[in-house]
Parts: structure tokens; sequence; C-alpha cells
């Protein structure tokens, strides 16, 4: 979710990036449909509920933030022109863009984003991502109050005062159709100099009150509630076949050239099909058909690979045996050949690591070399452990996203794993729809035992990678990982006004997760798609979600000159 990301030097295939984005010149009106494959539909399409790259790949179409990222991944002016903080960095104001407006030509003012970030950090909404604005003054006790009525009340009327929309002079907004509401202030519950960067998230995205209540708990299904202030509009939603996209007119930032078409097709050899039929003008490739990419010439032109914004780790549920016993968690990290991966699973678009901040994000410790490759050491770690040998362990179920390919994948790791540990191993696959998939991976209570998942970088900042993700209560509570120490150490480092002291302080939270051993290190991603070559005007950007440019997609258009004869 994604930085100072000074990974160019990761970038490769930089030839095929740069003739995929020369051409013709832009066009001044829409021009064609970017019909795009993005895999499984997404769990839930709610600015304040979504968290995963799918879902929030559809929501920035639609809605946009205070604050936006451009494609170099630089934190520029969305709905507001801009904003100042406090000197001791506990406020923040932001003066909104003159006669903002939705699709639907109705009024954007400050209201609609005070309502946005009350509902995010409203424990009612139960959000994935709202631990992600708790510098706001009162919201930690908010969304933590519990039962507690009294509790819950008193921390509400605290963050209602900590987010206060209003004229320029100060006079109190009068509601959503106040034309002179223009000014956001959030006071926070200490120095975030980050959090400007924070509100570009989508958590901040101004959905409209009145549709939200009056769609239900499914509102986000419907696309007459999904009134927007992004680039785009929402036409259209087939659940599980198609999303479409209309050009929003009233978009602040002009027009864009095009609409989108989103498909859901899960398995990738069906899409490279497809995509060879000209039914789609971008896909993300899969590492089967790279020889078959390599050979062809014309779709050789078309394949665009450049560095990623995740990491991927075997995830150990810390409450579920055997993943209780770190030396377990150990052995499984020793037993998992992430070079061999890389090369015969992968086909080497994706990067092995040992580490959870990518190389060139701040953070980024280079040399790591704990718990990596070793089947020796992961055999001692298993004598080591509780459990003392292989066939003492319980029988370990392997859990993912049910498609073919998926399938050999995860069934190349549990081979892996029986090479090393041997035939005394109890492992088995679980195989689960996507959908599914996802949404147990959310939850504490349904996570599996051990599965494959990732985080993919928000916003340029160790705090992204470390505190929202490790620190007790955020992400990673969903296999149970919580260490005090860690907590305390990333604590100091998010309110720490010195960069140097603040970047020790994250090494040291870094080390000590490390330590852990929580997880199992695999490989940083690559994006690497196909691209028709009528797709013009991109920038690549490590934080590209569905296709090349998403980062700032409304530079992109179709160039109809180009496109194949019906």
């Amino acid at each position: 979710m994604r930085k100072l990301f000074s990974i160019l030097s990761l970038v490769i295939l930089a030839s095929m990036v740069l003739a995929a984005c020369g051409g013709a010149k832009a066009p001044t009106s829409v021009h064609g449909t970017l019909r795009v494959n993005v895999g499984a539909f997404p769990d839930i399409i709610d600015p304040q509920k979504s968290s995963f790259v799918g879902e929030i790949g559809h929501l920035n179409k639609m809605y946009e933030g205070l604050t936006k990222f451009n494609a170099k991944l630089e934190t520029v002016p969305g709905a507001a022109e801009s904003w100042t903080y406090s000197p001791d960095g506990t406020e923040l104001t932001f003066t909104l863009r003159k006669n903002l407006k939705y699709s639907d030509g109705s009024l954007l003012n400050a209201e609609r984003f005070r309502y946005s970030l009350l509902r995010n950090v409203n424990p009612a909404t139960a959000g994935e991502y709202a631990a992600i604005t708790d510098e706001i003054l009162g919201a930690p006790e908010w969304r933590g109050c519990g039962e507690d009525v009294a509790a819950c009340d008193a921390a509400k009327a605290v963050v209602e005062t900590s987010l206060v929309a209003s004229h320029a002079n100060g006079d109190a907004c009068t509601g959503y159709d106040d034309k002179s509401c223009n000014t956001f202030t959030v006071k926070l519950s200490k120095p975030a100099p980050y959090f400007h960067t924070v509100l570009a998230l989508w958590v901040g995205y101004p959905a409209k009150q009145e549709n939200i209540e009056a769609g239900g708990e499914t509102w986000w299904l419907d696309p007459q509630y999904h009134t927007g202030n992004g680039p785009w509009m929402l036409s259209e939603m087939e659940q599980a076949v198609t999303t479409k996209f209309v050009s929003n007119p009233e978009y602040w930032g002009g027009e864009p050239y095009y609409d989108i078409e989103y498909s859901y097709i899960t398995d990738s050899a069906v899409s490279f099909e497809a995509y060879k039929n000209d039914e789609f003008d971008v896909i993300a490739s899969a590492g089967e058909d790279f020889g078959a990419i390599e050979s062809d010439p014309d779709l050789k032109a078309q394949h665009v690979v450049y560095a990623g914004s995740c990491t991927i780790a075997i995830m150990f549920h810390q409450l579920k045996e055997p993943f209780t016993d770190q030396k377990v968690r150990e052995a499984f990290a020793y037993a998992l050949d992430r070079d061999a991966w890389v090369a015969d699973v992968d086909s080497n678009l994706s990067l092995p690591t040992l580490t959870w901040i990518p190389p060139g994000y701040p953070g980024y410790k280079e040399g790591e070399t704990r718990w990596g490759y070793d089947p020796e050491k992961a055999l001692q770690a298993i004598a080591e452990s509780s459990y003392g040998s292989v066939a003492n362990l319980p029988e370990i179920n392997v859990t993912f996203s049910d498609t073919a390919r998926n399938r050999v994948r995860h069934e190349w790791i549990v081979a892996k794993w029986k090479d090393v540990f041997g035939p005394d191993l109890k492992i088995a696959l679980n195989a689960v729809e996507s959908t599914t998939y996802t949404a147990l991976t959310k939850d504490i209570e349904t996570a599996p035992s051990v599965f494959r998942l990732g985080w993919c970088a928000d916003y340029p900042d160790p705090q992204n990678w470390l505190s929202v993700y490790w620190k007790t209560g955020g992400f990673g509570e969903r296999i149970g990982y919580s260490n005090p120490e860690f907590d305390a150490l990333v604590n100091a480092a998010d309110v720490e006004l010195d960069p140097a002291k603040r970047a020790e302080l994250y090494q040291q939270a870094q080390d000590l997760f490390m330590d852990d051993a929580a997880v199992a290190m695999m490989y940083n991603t690559k994006n690497h798609y196909l691209v028709k070559p009528w797709v013009k005007g991109w920038s690549a950007s490590p934080q590209d979600g569905l296709f090349p440019g998403d980062m700032d997609p409304t530079a992109m258009y179709i160039d109809e000159t180009l496109l194949p004869a019906q």
C-alpha cells in the first residue's frame, strides 16, 4: 500500500518501457476503452473497509483523496490544493481546491472528508485499514473502546473535535451544501510529519454518507451509490464478470482520454490466450508463459518488466500448532529455497529476499542472512523444537487460492519442504476459492496456520512497513504476531523528528522482528505486464497496481490508429 522509492536501478527491460510509452500525440477527448484483466473480483469496494491491491485499484478510479501520488511516488495535491503543519507537527490543515464537484455535479466540501475519516475511525465500520489513521487525536481510543459505552462516547467526542471542517476564516461549516467550507484541519496526538501522505490513501476517499446509508451493507456493489470525485465514474458492474468505468467530466484535473473495463479471469493461462486474441489490452504476465513470450517477437516487444513494491512471505500463524513454536517457524524458513522458486516457478519475474522492506525503500537492510535456505539447519531446528522430530509434528495444511497454476506453485513449495524434512512430514494442500481465500486471511480466527501472502507499500516511509503491519493491532495480528519490545521501538520512531535517529529506531525494530522468525521471507515482486502497442502515455512506477501507469492513469490514452482491423 507505498517511499523515496529509488529502485530505478532494479528496473529491467527499460527499452521496452520507453517504447511502450512513446507514440502518437494524446487526444483531446475520450477515445477508446482500456480493457484489463485484474484476476479475482474484489472482496469489497468500500473506501473505509478495503485493503487489498485489487480493491484499491477500483476505488482509486472513482475517488481521490486530499493528496495523491504521482508516477514518481511523490505526494502531490489531490482534492486539496495545499497543506500546512503546525510548528510542533501535531496539527495539519488542508485547503481544498475551488469548485470541487462529485461526478453527479454536486458540491464536494471539507465536511465530506471529515465524514470519511470519522467513518474510518468508527469501530462500527470495522475497516481493515482503520489503524492507519491512529495518529488522529482520540482515534485509537475510539477504535478500541469495545463494549464500554461511556468510553466509546468520550473517545468519539475527542475525534469529532480533532477533525474540523471550516471556512478559511475559521467559521464552522453548516453541512454538505456549504460552498465556503474549504478548510479541513486534523489534530494529531503526536508529531506525524508523514500524515499528509497517509491521507492520499483510500481510507480518506469521500464516498457520500447518504449513498452508503441508502445502499446498506453491500452498497458498494451498486454503481448508483458510487458517486465519486475521481477521474472515472462506475457505470456497470457484473459481479465477478466485468466492471466498467467511464470518464468523469466533473473531475478537476480534466476528463481522462479513455474509459476502463475490468475483467475477472483468475486463471492466467486463460487470460493469456484472451490477450493473444486481442480481447485484452493489458494483463499481468505469468512465469509459466515467459518462454512463450520470449519466443514470440510481438509478445516480447509488448512485455514490460520493472521493479515492484511488494514483499511476499510464507505466513505462520503464531497461535496455531505447530507454528506456536519459534523453532518450527525457523525450520520451515530454513527449508524454503527462494532462489529455486524465482528460477523454477517465477521465471525470474521476482527477486528472492530475506528482508521485509524491499531494496531501494527507506529502511531496507542490505546483507540480511537470517533464516536463509539451509536444509541442515532446518532439521536441527526441528530437533531443538518442542516436538523433537519431524514425525511428531501435527499434520500441516497449506491453504491457497485455487487456480490451476496456483496449485502447481503450492505443490512446488510442499515438495521442496518434503525434500528437506523427509517422508515423516505430514503436509497437505488445502485449496479454497479465491474470494474465500481473501476473506479467510483477513481474520485472526480464520487465518490458516500457513499460507502465502504479502504487503505492498502504501507510502514512502518505514512506518508503513513496520508500524502499520507488525505493531500489535496491525495487519500482522491476523497471524497472531505481537511483541511489546517491537511496539515500543516503532512507537518511538514514529514521533522522532530527527531523521537519523528515527531511521535507527526503525532498524532496531526490524532486527527484532527478524529475530522472531514470524514469517519466512520469500520474494519481492516485479511488475510484469503484457501491454498492447496502442496503449500510450503511461509512466512506469514501482507502485503500479492493476496495470502499468496506474499511479498516474489520467496521462494514458488509446491510440485508435493502431487498433487491429475488426
